[in-house]
């Protein structure tokens, strides 16, 4: 039937059948969470009925309203959501799980009410802050953002990062249901049902908290309704019981990940199958207004023989990109001083935003704002990517646009020593589905790359480097996203050397000790590490037969492999020797930390001319 009003019996019948068909649903697949689902199945009832603002024929209206299931694995809990709101019929809830199916084990944005990927638990409260953030203060639209947690889940971190972040911003538009349902995978949670210790914890981070029962409809209603009231976030932090009106996995420990074990039996005690109909409040359509004030883009450009910076002519690109490009914002992690994203903020302060010391939600808040429509830039040091991994790599199951930034990459950072060289960072971002690595050498391509960058999708990441570093391209030259550059080269090469960032400016010492030798050395400058190209390389390989790689960087996964990868089913296979940082280094000097590593120039003409010898 179609609801145009409702009342605790209708929102009481509404939560029955959310866990009825939820039941169905990993019924359906034989497999699934729906104990989690039952547990947050009023919250969720409450909320489509009464408070959720969302046109599910027009997905992509600006004025929706945001839904985050950041306990992911609830799915069946969501997916019976949108059969309720006629979004999805009760046939397609069938295939579950299925191949195919658009109802994923967790959810994607393969639905188009789906914002990011979540299941990943830590992660959805953060990308929630950062919708939140776009709405406060780029879109000025008053969507609420609603993101549903598990109790479990504040073990994470990243959770916490997510809270502070939020409370220090103020984002009164975000609402973090909490369903303290007391169980975890395995058994009970680090506080259980001690909802009063949750509330203190993030109450100190400047939050709203409201403490309620969390199967009273009655009480979600008025909690909702004093988080909208709320000049700050709210936190709604209800007790609930696992699956909940299921006597044989009620408040049960073992029974997370499973169907319930008898479906008929479960849904018979759950009152049986129901068809109701939820007339969602739908906000007035507001058309995407893309922000105005496109202008030409003109980056800055360097003469030969400079010696720049490539992070600072990567500082220098984006804060050109910004007049440019107003739909271009920029995320730091409090290194703007050293990342040069400094330059950005100077010119351009309402787009450009403060994280702190805090990657994770970095990260996440970039997500969020790629999820409006903005195109994030954010920069770290390379090393401290790591940190973020797991949420640059739900970003690229979630499809959205990051552009990431990594400097002070490699032993050539010098004094600094190991923890702060990112030496992991070339093979953790070529690894990512939908990747775009690059690691440009000298000033002008890399202000070329940082152009190219916004134009192109998914997970995009750049590597620049410390030291300054001599200027080899005049600002004529192009840089096309899956090229590279041969500097040096003849008809009767003996050998290729291969490098990028740092170490090309070694292979041309390298190349300069090797002609005194009698010993030939073509350079290629591997810019474009993903996508590669493989027709250069492969030229190379025919040519010469002998291919030294170079890189400041960890042997594995880095340009060496890339190389050796382009290389796979070639008609000729060239003998190929990969130099690379294969020591923890300590402290020195930038020069001695490449001579250590033996990525030096004299090292790689040593490696070449053996090479070449054989």
């Amino acid at each position: 039937m179609s609801v145009a009003s409702v009342d605790h019996d209708m929102l009481t019948a509404l939560g029955r059948q959310l866990r009825v068909d939820a039941v169905r649903a990993a019924d359906f697949a034989g497999s699934g969470h729906p104990t989690s689902s039952l547990s947050a199945a009023d919250l969720m009832a409450v909320l489509l009925a009464r408070h959720l603002r969302y046109d599910f024929e027009a997905a992509q209206n600006p004025a929706n309203d945001h839904l985050i299931f950041s306990k992911g694995h609830a799915s069946p809990l969501l997916y019976a959501m949108y059969v309720a709101a006629g979004a999805i019929s009760d046939e397609e809830l069938r295939w579950y799980r299925s191949s195919g199916s658009r109802l994923q084990g967790h959810p994607t944005p393969a639905l188009p009410w789906v914002s990011v990927a979540t299941g990943s638990l830590g992660q959805g409260l953060g990308v929630g802050a950062g919708i939140a953030l776009a709405g406060e203060r780029l879109d000025r639209r008053d969507f609420r953002v609603w993101v549903l947690c598990g109790d479990g889940e504040l073990a994470e971190g990243s959770m916490w990062e997510a809270f502070e972040y939020a409370g220090y911003e103020r984002l009164r538009n975000l609402t973090a249901i909490v369903d303290v349902n007391r169980l975890g995978q395995r058994g009970p949670t680090r506080y259980g049902w001690d909802t009063a210790t949750y509330a203190r914890r993030i109450s100190a981070f400047g939050w709203h908290v409201v403490e309620i029962d969390g199967h009273d409809v009655d009480r979600i209603d008025a909690a909702y309704a004093e988080a909208a009231e709320s000049a700050r976030p709210t936190a709604i932090l209800a007790r609930t019981r696992k699956g909940k009106g299921v006597r044989a996995v009620e408040d049960a420990e073992g029974a997370h990940g499973k169907p319930v074990p008898n479906a008929e039996s479960a849904i018979a005690e759950l009152g049986g199958r129901s068809e109701i109909r939820v007339e969602v409040a739908a906000p007035e359509y507001e058309r995407p207004s893309p922000p105005g004030g496109e202008r030409a883009l003109a980056i800055p450009v360097y003469e030969r023989g400079e010696s720049v910076a490539t992070r600072t002519a990567f500082g220098r690109a984006l804060a050109a990109m910004g007049h440019a490009r107003p739909d271009l914002v920029v995320l730091d992690g409090e290194v703007s001083d050293s990342t040069r994203t400094a330059y950005f903020a100077d010119e351009h302060p309402d787009r450009f935003f403060e994280c702190y010391i805090a990657e994770q939600q970095m990260t996440a808040t970039a997500v969020g704002l790629s999820a409006r429509g903005w195109l994030p830039f954010a920069a770290t040091f390379a090393a401290f990517w790591s940190r973020a991994h797991d949420f640059v790599r739900m970003a690229a199951v979630s499809g959205v646009d990051l552009c990431l930034v990594g400097s002070h990459a490699g032993v050539s950072i010098g004094e600094d020593g190991p923890s702060q060289m990112g030496l992991e960072d070339l093979a953790t971002f070529r690894a990512l589905w939908r990747s775009t690595v690059l690691y440009p050498c000298d000033a002008n391509s890399t202000a070329h790359l940082t152009a190219a960058m916004a134009e192109h999708s998914g997970i995009r990441y750049l590597r620049t480097t410390r030291a300054d570093t001599p200027v080899l391209y005049g600002p004529e030259e192009t840089f096309p996203v899956g090229g590279s550059k041969v500097l040096r080269s003849s008809e009767f090469d003996d050998v290729t050397i291969v490098a990028a960032g740092i170490t090309v400016h070694e292979a041309l010492g390298a190349a300069e000790l090797l002609a005194d030798d009698g010993v030939r050395a073509r350079v290629v400058d591997l810019y474009s590490l993903k996508p590669v190209d493989v027709a250069t390389l492969r030229r190379a390989a025919a040519d010469t037969g002998r291919i030294v790689t170079v890189e400041d960087h960890w042997p594995e996964g880095g340009l060496g492999d890339a190389v050796l990868d382009a290389l796979t089913e070639s008609t000729v296979m060239p003998t190929v020797v990969k130099l690379g940082v294969s020591a923890l280094p300590g402290s020195a000097t930038p020069a001695e930390q490449l001579r250590h590593a033996g990525i030096d120039a004299e090292s790689v003409a040593e490696a070449a001319r053996e090479l070449a010898g054989e």
